[in-house]
């Protein structure tokens, strides 16, 4: 067997080359690593959060998301606190700076994720969007390694779901 007929090595390639798209947007125009747009979308998203909810929000690791919001704070973008008596809790917050930009490269990286899908046919979209939730029905049938780490998809619906970039690039 060649590795490029292997499903999962095909779909972390295509991945890649989606997410690559989304990162010349929000990491050339605005500056941005994706491990400080995963942060701030999810931030964007609830307002404030506390460590324990976002690792159950998100695929990165803590040392990820320490580093992110370290670079996140230092930018002006998200406050953090140490909510409580638990000093291993941090709560992390987008202020209106954080949220500015956010509005903006949102824009751009949905801009740029849409032009990727328009390239397709409508049938091949939707037949992907199709795929896409049948492949996450089964992985949560089987149980996601990680646990709770996992990212969890969102179902189309509000412009910024389904195969727009609801989910981090």
């Amino acid at each position: 067997m060649r590795i490029e007929s292997f499903f999962p090595y095909r779909l972390a390639v295509v991945a890649e080359a989606f997410s690559r798209q989304l990162v010349a947007v929000y990491g050339r125009e605005y500056g941005l690593s994706r491990e400080e747009w995963r942060l701030l979308f999810l931030l964007e998203d609830a307002g404030r959060i506390d460590s324990l909810a976002l690792a159950g929000r998100t695929s990165l690791d803590k040392v990820q998301v320490s580093r992110a919001a370290a670079r996140l704070e230092q930018k002006g973008l998200i406050s953090r606190s140490i909510p409580g008596s638990d000093r291993r809790l941090r709560e992390y917050a987008i202020t209106e700076s954080g949220r500015e930009l956010f509005r903006r490269a949102f824009g751009a990286v949905a801009g740029r994720a849409e032009a990727v899908l328009q390239a397709m046919p409508a049938e091949d979209r939707m037949a992907l969007e199709r795929g896409l939730a049948a492949l996450d029905r089964a992985l949560a049938g089987l149980g996601r390694p990680g646990g709770a780490g996992a990212p969890q998809p969102q179902p189309p619906g509000d412009g910024r779901q389904g195969l727009s970039p609801a989910r981090p690039g």
